[in-house]
């Protein structure tokens, strides 16, 4: 039985992606920032009688990483996977797009996953394997585009984590997976929407209530909400992570994963900047 480690599990690919994991025998730590959002997690568990338990852990929080990563390491004595899942969105214009939204996106997308890999990476060094799976989005892999740039920049740098990460832990006998998601039906916009009240209730100087970028923000909001009613379902990231740690070789560290990712790739690849730029406001509407 393999003991996983997932952060995020309140909804969206955490939840399914613990739910998967404890479906196929493997002991699982789900973790998340507010405890009182474990309700879905917690009934599905207990109605199935999965091996799930779940572990408050706040990515952000220095000393909330090392307590849980201490109790699983205490009760199990080894982490055989680490999902690094927790994220949130981050929309604005690099003129006023809020610092303390900004800060935070990286907080967690970023800096968050490098506390949990300094938290585990002693003791998968120590047994000699594990996998490390960060899920990122295919926004990570694409070139910046407006509104959108701080939560891809944070991916961005995800990626370039990862694929330093692959290399680095591979003679210790420790796996690296990078999952790029394009658009599925999570609460990625719903948190981003109240983090963008708590920034308007702390009056941050770069508050984009008065944006001259309007309309910009207006169509890719829109377009972001209609994806996520019309897209895949999220189940497919869940079953993605499973297949990517059942996986036995050390690369492709990269997967993307759905239709829209898939083709964004495709898209890239055959344009060049210009055309790309076309694209995108075709597809904007704007």
């Amino acid at each position: 039985m393999r003991v996983a480690l997932i952060t995020g599990c309140s909804s969206g690919f955490g939840l399914l992606s613990a739910l998967a994991f404890a479906r196929r025998g493997n002991k699982v730590y789900a973790t998340m920032r507010d405890l009182s959002k474990d309700g879905d997690l917690q009934s599905i568990t207990n109605s199935e009688q999965l091996p799930i338990i779940i572990l408050k852990l706040d990515v952000t929080d220095d000393h909330s990483v090392k307590q849980a990563v201490s109790k699983v390491l205490d009760k199990e004595g080894r982490i055989d996977v680490l999902v690094n899942n927790a994220g949130m969105g981050c929309l604005g214009s690099v003129e006023f797009l809020s610092d303390t939204m900004l800060r935070t996106a990286f907080e967690t997308n970023f800096f968050g996953v490098i506390r949990m890999l300094r938290a585990v990476l002693p003791a998968m060094r120590a047994q000699g394997s594990g996998t490390i799976v960060n899920v990122s989005s295919i926004d990570g892999r694409i070139p910046g585009k407006p509104i959108n740039w701080g939560y891809a920049a944070s991916k961005h740098s995800l990626g370039v984590l990862s694929d330093a990460l692959a290399l680095e832990v591979e003679p210790f006998g420790i796996k690296v997976r990078q999952i790029e998601p394009g658009f599925f039906a999570t609460k990625i916009l719903t948190n981003r929407k109240l983090l963008e009240k708590e920034n308007a209730a702390a009056n941050d100087e770069r508050s984009d209530v008065d944006s001259p970028y309007r309309k910009f923000e207006e169509a890719v909001r829109g377009f972001a909400e209609g994806n996520m009613q019309h897209s895949d379902d999220p189940q497919i990231v869940a079953e993605a992570i499973i297949e990517a740690v059942n996986t036995e070789a050390f690369f492709p560290v990269h997967y993307p994963v759905g239709e829209e990712a898939n083709a964004t790739l495709k898209e890239i690849a055959t344009l060049d900047e210009e055309q790309q730029a076309l694209s995108w406001k075709k597809m904007m509407g704007l």
